[in-house]
């Protein structure tokens, strides 16, 4: 049975009677001509490409995005980083000291960081043997003051995807906001819940532009969700949380898309002939599936292995101090040249 959701329940009181900062900008939408003259925002008047301040909504980068997703610009917002998208997720609707989260570890770290940072609660259900949720025991720990379910789906550091049928009774079942994190959605053949956010009011949906596009540089993440959330998000965000360069850096690979698909597909297909090579090494003894641009592998003694790859000049992560990855190792997907080079280093040592 689908639970009845309330937003308004949610917003922080003070949020509610926020009144969000106009910056000059954002009082003057409406140009017209090229001949304007801007004296409205004391900016330095020499042109040197960006000595204007940036548009604090990112009209042409959500034009693109929204083209390329399929979501109307009213359900996107922009961030600093999924990371400062996720911040403002915690600011809105997390009282201090009074409200918790809901995370499933072994997940991405930030959650746990975030909601120390915001006062918040970390309630952790682990996920199973698998790595997938176990509804019941995540319902089992919701509360009143329970105010958003964190899912990294795909999974990091697991690399899988979680079941939809799960994924759906939590939708239907929770009262607060569902954050999916689908920072690796283009690196799976399964398809992002963007598709579904008229369904579910309570389902926000945050992507990046790090991973399968290739601009970890630039710091862009992406919010999706209904229009009221996107609303709040909006009114709390900094001005102009998202710089020029930026801007013009993704405006430059959007345009590109048909590039960057092709980049995923190499990505992929080295992918399926690293999977297939990790075979016959012979201390891993589990590799993991995975939707992701990277691989989990649990090795005899990971600490060692690492530090044996360091010495060889290669640089993996160590997962094994997270919840059921105990002796886990991740790689990361690089170029062919790349993982020959791992792959011989790892039947060398």
């Amino acid at each position: 049975m689908k639970t009845k959701f309330n937003l308004n329940n949610l917003i922080r009181e003070n949020i509610k009677s926020l009144k969000p900062y106009s910056s000059a900008r954002d009082e003057y939408k409406d140009v017209t001509t090229d001949e304007m003259i801007f004296l409205d925002a004391n900016e330095n008047p020499f042109e040197n490409g960006v000595n204007r301040y940036p548009d604090p909504q990112q009209n042409n980068v959500k034009d693109l995005l929204s083209e390329i997703k399929g979501v109307a610009k009213e359900n996107i917002l922009l961030g600093n980083g999924s990371d400062e998208v996720l911040d403002l997720i915690f600011r809105a609707f997390c009282e201090p000291n009074k409200d918790n989260i809901i995370t499933l570890p072994p997940t991405y770290g930030m959650y746990d960081v975030l909601a120390n940072i915001n006062a918040i609660e970390n309630k952790r259900v682990l996920l199973t043997e698998d790595f997938q949720p176990k509804v019941e025991h995540i319902l089992e720990a919701v509360n009143t003051n329970s105010k958003i379910l964190f899912l990294c789906s795909p999974n990091n550091p697991s690399g899988n995807s979680f079941s939809s049928e799960s994924i759906e009774k939590l939708l239907n079942s929770f009262k607060g906001l569902v954050v999916i994190d689908e920072a690796y959605i283009d690196f799976s053949e399964q398809k992002s819940w963007i598709e579904k956010l008229e369904e579910f009011p309570n389902l926000v949906i945050t992507q990046t532009l790090s991973k399968a596009y290739g601009l970890a540089g630039i710091r862009l993440g992406v919010c999706y969700a209904s229009v009221e959330v996107i609303a709040v998000l909006n009114n709390i965000k900094p001005p102009y949380n998202v710089n020029e360069l930026t801007q013009q850096k993704a405006l430059e690979r959007l345009l590109k898309i048909d590039e960057v698909k092709k980049e995923v597909s190499e990505i992929m297909n080295q992918r399926d002939l690293l999977l297939e090579s990790l075979k016959e090494v012979n201390f891993i003894n589990t590799i993991y599936p995975t939707d992701c641009n990277f691989v989990l592998v649990k090795v005899d003694d990971a600490t060692k292995r690492y530090n044996q790859l360091i010495k060889k000049g290669i640089v993996i992560r160590n997962r094994t101090t997270q919840p059921l990855c105990e002796n886990c190792l991740r790689f990361t997907i690089g170029t062919e040249r790349e993982n020959k080079k791992l792959l011989q280093v790892l039947k060398e040592i």
